[in-house]
This record gives structure tokens, sequence and C-alpha cells, in this order.
């Protein structure tokens, strides 16, 4: 049963591949692009469009028609695009609105503009105020068609209400967000060109700009509505926008409204026609490619600014141009946080607190400059100025965080190095205060200059206390060490004197030495007292003296200085005494050899 299946399966798929391929194949038709979601709330991408513009390798420029539901979008459309409504965009008569979403023509229209070849698409979009839609969504489609399109047609039927002027809010918003910023290198998007459709008979003796300068003039308000109050400042916006925006009439084509997709164009009102192809021109004429960022986008390009737009949209309740500027401003966000990192990474860390904050406000201080240069928006940057600023701190975190590591390393390797040499100089062989003083002297400068962040402080207390012990150590012992030093000499230079140089004077002063310091300093000085005693500090001035200065220090020295002597000793008594007799002028011991060879007298 499994082996019989699987072919079966095979050219299921196969023939839905198939079908596939050959309902792409053929773009010569309307695909949708923009698809309600199931609750007809928010919106999302169709494949069967998006695989219609990303063919486009050129330069392209989005035409868009919006409007009320059944107010002849479509039918417009078919017109500009030269189609029968048999071949083009779908005419409804019904109640319901025939387009849901947002339409693409499969078949782009190539056009030369300032000497590039662009590529012209339609746009159909849902009419709004249709049946069984909230007016988020119907703000949404708007907002889409506003941001996707270059040139946005407004169509509409007889005349402008002013309800039709409060849904150009989103339209306005954009272009007070983004439309300072068109001249300059790094555009985020041109806002789309603004095309007031009047579609009707006559204007009572107004021309069709006299119409929309009318619509666009202050409402009274005596009684402060806010409604009035809001629709009154988009009115102003709207003023302001006059060279971004084109007023058009347009008669009807026909009596038979219901009839039109069966006429031909010399069944349809001669007035109409000719005004029809003055449109194709006036729109021919202000279109200009999407250009994102400073860059016209291709097809592919044109999707992912979509997606963009798209995910912007759809976020929060309602559709926001705040999300936009958030979309847009989002690389210039990171590349400036890029350029603040990038700053901070040359520091030599570790380096004191004041140091790397004066650092961070100055990385700060540019990142927001280049923030300022580049950005989109002006009301609602102010968020992107908070996430750049947000991210920087957290940069910041991490640096500080990294200066206390390093500091926190190189003071202990500093405080262990001081603590080392401490002990080291605790146990010298011969003590010396003087030796001590520069150790200690010298650890405390090469702490102070080499350890520095924001562990120095700890680390210098710490090491304070530790070399506070470490003197005192040293001291207690000092006297104490040095005093049995001087009894071991004393004694040393008595065996020197008597058996290898024999030199009596020596051994007379050694005995001196030894006999004062066992004798006299314990009979007549107390072991406190001893080490206050003049003749104590004349003694402990004059070892310092020998033991250590800055040109020979005999605690390295000595055992080679021993060695030497030694040696020289050693040679004299060999060989010295023999070549050259005895040269001593003090008294040395007599020679028993000598007495027992002289002759003995009669």
């Amino acid at each position: 049963m499994e082996i019989s299946h699987r072919p079966f399966v095979f050219l299921l798929s196969l023939c839905l591949l198939l079908q596939t391929s050959l309902s792409i194949e053929n773009f010569h038709q309307a695909f949708p692009i923009v698809e309600p979601d199931p609750n007809h709330t928010k919106l999302r991408l169709s494949r069967e469009g998006l695989e219609a513009i990303s063919r486009i390798t050129t330069p392209i420029a989005a035409v868009a028609v919006i409007g009320p539901y059944r107010s002849g979008k479509s039918f417009l459309l078919n017109q500009l695009l030269s189609l029968s409504c048999y071949e083009g965009f779908g005419v409804g008569h019904m109640r319901d609105t025939k387009t849901k979403g947002i339409w693409v023509w499969g078949t782009p229209l190539e056009l030369e503009i300032d000497g590039v070849k662009t590529s012209i698409i339609y746009l159909d979009t849902e009419g709004f105020e249709s049946v069984g839609k909230s007016n988020v969504y119907d703000d949404r489609i708007f907002a889409l068609a506003t941001v996707m399109s270059s040139v946005l047609i407004y169509n509409l039927p007889e005349t402008i209400r002013e309800a039709d002027i409060s849904r150009l809010s989103f339209a306005v918003e954009l272009a007070e967000e983004f439309y300072g910023r068109v001249k300059g290198q790094d555009v985020a998007f041109e806002p789309s060109k603004l095309l007031w459709l009047i579609q009707r008979d006559f204007l009572q003796g107004k021309s069709v700009k006299e119409m929309v300068d009318e619509a666009l003039k202050h409402v009274p308000n005596e009684d402060g509505n806010k409604n009035i109050d809001q629709v009154n400042r988009i009115r102003d916006s709207l003023a302001i926008m006059g060279d971004n925006s084109t007023a058009f009439s347009l008669p009807q084509p026909h009596l038979m409204r219901t009839k039109l997709c069966d006429l031909k164009d010399e069944d349809l009102d001669s007035t109409y026609v000719a005004r029809r192809d003055q449109l194709k021109k006036l729109v021919a004429s202000i279109l200009r490619p999407k250009i994102v960022q400073g860059k016209a986008l291709n097809g592919k390009e044109f999707i992912s600014f979509l997606e963009q737009i798209l995910d912007a949209l759809n976020k929060g309740e309602i559709p926001s141009t705040g999300s936009l500027v958030e979309v847009f401003n989002k690389d210039i966000v990171e590349r400036c946080v890029k350029k603040y990192h990038e700053r901070m990474v040359n520091l030599r860390l570790p380096m004191s607190e004041e140091h790397l904050q004066s650092a961070h406000e100055t990385a700060h201080d540019e990142a927001l400059k280049a923030f300022d240069a580049q950005h989109f928006g002006r009301q609602h940057a102010k968020k992107s100025v908070d996430q750049l600023d947000e991210q920087m701190k957290e940069v910041f975190k991490n640096f500080v965080l990294a200066n206390e590591y390093q500091s926190s390393k190189l003071c202990e390797a500093l405080y262990t190095k001081c603590e080392d040499d401490m002990d080291h100089l605790q146990s010298l062989r011969l003590p010396s205060m003087a030796k001590f003083n520069a150790g200690f002297v010298y650890c405390n400068q090469s702490f102070e200059h080499q350890c520095v962040g924001p562990s120095k402080q700890n680390y210098e207390l710490r090491l304070t206390k530790m070399m506070g012990k470490a003197r005192s150590m040293f001291i207690k012992e000092y006297n104490n060490r040095l005093f049995n030093w001087l009894v071991a000499f004393s004694l040393v230079m008595v065996i020197v004197g008597r058996f290898i140089i024999k030199f009596i004077l020596l051994e007379m002063a050694a005995w001196i030495l030894f006999i004062f310091l066992e004798t006299y300093t314990r009979m007549f000085w107390t072991a406190e007292s001893l080490y206050y005693n003049p003749v104590w500090h004349f003694i402990v001035g004059t070892w310092e003296t020998v033991v250590y200065s800055p040109v020979l220090d005999l605690d390295r020295w000595a055992i080679p200085i021993v060695c030497i002597i030694a040696l020289c000793v050693l040679y004299w008594r060999c060989y010295g005494k023999r070549k050259h007799g005895s040269g001593w002028l003090l008294p040395m011991y007599n020679s028993q050899k000598n007495g027992r060879n002289r002759e003995r007298s009669e």
C-alpha cells in the first residue's frame, strides 16, 4: 500500500508545481501585493505581487490611487494603463468593494525620467469606508499607499469633504517628518506627490485649484472643538505643502456608469477623453523614481522596503509616523553606536574614571552630532535619539566593567609586587633601614603612578595597611638583627685577626667591640634605652653608611667582596710573604719557628 501511494503523491505535487508556474508566468494581469489578515485589521504580503515586482531590475516609480470605495479607482487605473475592464484591474458595481488590500499591475510601463529608464507600476487600493472594516484598517491601507507611491492620486467624487481632509493626516505627518530632508544626501524617502483628483461634471464656476484652496481654509472653531482643531492643523500643513501637491478635475466619462466597461473611447465623453489624456501627461511629468536613503529602488529593493514599512505599520494598535521614523533611523542608530564603539575601543584601559567619563562624553557627543546630521524625522525622532542614547549607555557600561577589571588586574599585580618587595626587604642578609626606606618609597611611587582606574582607591588602602605592617615589623626586628650581626662580626674579626692575618690590633679591637656589646650594654643599658643611646645611633649610622649607599649595596655584593678579599689574603699568605718579606709596620705575632731556630748563647 505504501508503494502504490508514492506515484500518486508525486503526480499531485507535479501538477501543483506546474499550475503555480503557469499562473506566475502570465504577468499581464493584476496581482495582490498586500492582503488583509483574517481579522481585517492588519496587512500581510502576498507572494504573487512580490513575484511580479521582484523581476524589475530598473528603478521603480509607483502610482497609487486611493479614495472611498466605489469611487471609480480601478476604472481610473485601467484608463491610465489604456486597458479595458476585462484586461486590467477588476471593476465592481456591487455594494461590497472589489479590491481587497493593495493590488499591482504585473507588467510595468517603461518611461525615461531624467535620462534614466524607469519602470512605472500602478497600485490599486481597497476603498475606505466600506462595510465590515475598521477605521484602523483603512488607515493602514492609506498609510502604506502614501509611503509606497511616488504619486498618490486622491480620487474624490463630486467634492472635498472634511473627512477626506482628515484622512490626509498621515500623509501630512510624513511630509512634516521627512520633507525637510529631501534635498539631503541621505534621504529616507521622498514624500509622494499628492494629486487631488475631483471627478465631477462642473465646479460651479470655480477651478479645481480654487476648490482645493477653499477646502483647505480654516474653519471657525468658536466652541473649541478638538476635531475641528485637528482638521485645521492638517489644513495648515497641506497649505505649506503646496509645492508637493497638484489639483486636477475629471468629468464623468458617461452617464451610464454601470456600462462603462462595455464602452470604447469613441463612446465616452470627448471632454473626459481629452482630460484623461492630460491627466496621463500630468502624472508622467511629476513621476520620479522611488528614492530611499539616497538610492533609487529596483524590484527586490522595493520589496525589502515594503517589508520594513509593513512591519512598522502593523506595530501597535494604530499605524503611526513614529514607527516609520524608527524604521528609517534604525540603521543610522546602529551606525552611530558603531562610531561610538570604535572611538571608545581605541582607549587604553585601565584609566581613571574621570578620563573614561570624559572620553565617553566626547564620543557620545560625536555620535549625537552624526545622528543629527543624518536622522529622519522631526517630532518623532526623539524616540530614536533615546534609543541611541540607551544603546550607547549599554556600550559604556561594558567599558566601565572592562575598565574596572583591567584596573583591578593592574593594581593587583602592582600590589603583589610591592608585597613581594617588602617580604624581600624583611629578609635582607644585612639589614639596612636606608635600603628599606628606599624600597618603601619606590614601591609607593611606582604604585601611585602606575595603578589607575576605579580600583586604585581600594588597593591604596590595602597597600597602606600592608606597608605599615611591614615597616613596623622591619623596625622591630632591625635593632635586634643589627645587634646580633655586630656581635657575630666582632667574633669573626677576632678569628681573622688571630689566625688568618695575625694582626694583633684588629684582634684587640674586635675583642673590645665584643666585650662592649655583650657586657657593658647589658650591665648599664636596658634593652629599651640601648636603641635611643647616642652611641648606638653612631653605630647604626656607621653601619648604614657601610652597608648601603646609592653606589654600593653591600647586601648584594657582600659575598663577592668577601671572596675577593679571601683570595687576596690567601695569595699574600702563600706567595707574597716569600717574595717580598714582611712589610707590616704594625705589630704582628712573632713566628715560633724563628724562635726555635735562634742559637742559644753560652
